[in-house]
């Protein structure tokens, strides 16, 4: 296992952990105002993230940091060719961190808990599909130009296989709304399984809506990326092996459908931990060993993890920051999550 490969491999684990554990504070905020009515109800799902949800954004920073790390170039040509939704990104993280401070500590009368919740639940469902239209730009492929750069508009003709392509187009909006519909699911399971009383019990039912989404979303998008993108096609016919992928998205989010039908919501919260986990591997198997794969007929080949890895020597070195970092930081995680309560109820916020 080559330096490059490894790296890969960790910023992939440190993108999938953000997706989970950020992914279901995201999905509590999207959900929010369809399972909590009343303002005690609105508090309550906002206090099960309450003490973990800037903590979650930190395996953001480490997924980003691993990336400038290990290919400074996909960092800094990334960023410069997404420049657009990257400051659209950062508005929304802040509009969204503010808005649940703002909740926390009662800034205003009712109106403002309005608003708060507004803009709470509105950033977390664009954070969301912003996150499905990154993937579903990484996966199809940029137009490059013959320099090995790029820049994206927001969008051209919205057809994915045309000439100069858009960050919005058919297939990039299809992995959005897939991804906003899984973080959904998501969040609404760690509702289900974290609260008790009217919020849990809605946060169930609309779980199975969910679910159904979903799975229809993610067979939709997967069925997509093999017509749009030759590269799927090839590293299906030429490693068999990467089915195992799929395969496991489709069970887990199976088995999260039937564990929520059974009303044991903790195990379906595993299960989609699961499907998001699988859903992520399978990209980033199936682009290996590109980190940006270039649109058809673009002149330039795209990122790889070659052309794009620092130093070996600075790759050594790394890991030996790099793995007692995220070694202490996981402790930490499972520290502050074993101190949380089993589940919350209103009469444990009128105690405080």
């Amino acid at each position: 296992m080559t330096l490059e490969l490894v790296w890969f491999v960790l910023a992939a684990a440190s993108l999938a952990a953000y997706v989970v554990l950020d992914g279901f504070d995201l999905g509590v905020g999207i959900v929010h105002r369809f399972v909590s009515v009343t303002p005690a109800e609105r508090r309550l799902t906002m206090a099960t993230i309450g003490p973990v949800w800037d903590g979650n954004e930190v395996w953001l920073l480490a997924a980003g940091a691993t990336l400038f790390l290990a290919f400074p170039k996909l960092y800094a040509v990334g960023v410069g060719g997404f420049y657009l939704p990257v400051q659209m990104l950062l508005w929304l993280y802040l509009g969204r961190g503010l808005a649940i401070e703002m909740k926390h500590h009662h800034v205003g009368g009712p109106l403002w808990d309005e608003l708060w919740d507004t803009i709470f639940s509105a950033s977390s469902l664009l954070i969301a599909l912003f996150l499905g239209l990154a993937l579903g730009n990484v996966v199809r492929g940029v137009s490059f130009e013959a320099s090995g750069r790029f820049f994206a508009p927001l969008w051209t003709n919205l057809l994915p296989t045309s000439e100069k392509v858009g960050i919005l187009d058919v297939y990039t909006l299809v992995v959005g709304a897939t991804a906003a519909c899984g973080l959904a699911l998501h969040g609404a399971l760690w509702l289900a399984h974290r609260t008790e009383g009217e919020v849990a019990v809605r946060s169930g039912e609309l779980a199975k809506r969910l679910c159904f989404g979903t799975g229809l979303f993610a067979a939709i998008t997967s069925a997509a990326t093999l017509v749009i993108q030759p590269l799927a096609r090839e590293a299906a016919s030429e490693r068999p092996w990467l089915l195992v992928f799929p395969i496991a998205s489709a069970v887990a989010i199976a088995m999260c459908g039937l564990e929520i039908t059974r009303g044991r919501h903790e195990r379906a919260f595993y299960a989609s931990s699961a499907f998001l986990v699988a859903m992520l591997g399978s990209a980033s198997a199936t682009l290996y060993p590109r980190l940006l794969p270039s649109a058809p007929g673009a002149p330039s080949e795209g990122i790889t993890v070659m052309n794009a890895a620092t130093s070996q020597y600075a790759l050594g070195v790394g890991l030996y920051w790099w793995i007692p970092g995220v070694l202490l930081a996981t402790t930490y995680f499972v520290r502050n999550y074993r101190r949380l309560p089993r589940r919350l109820r209103l009469e444990d916020l009128e105690e405080h």
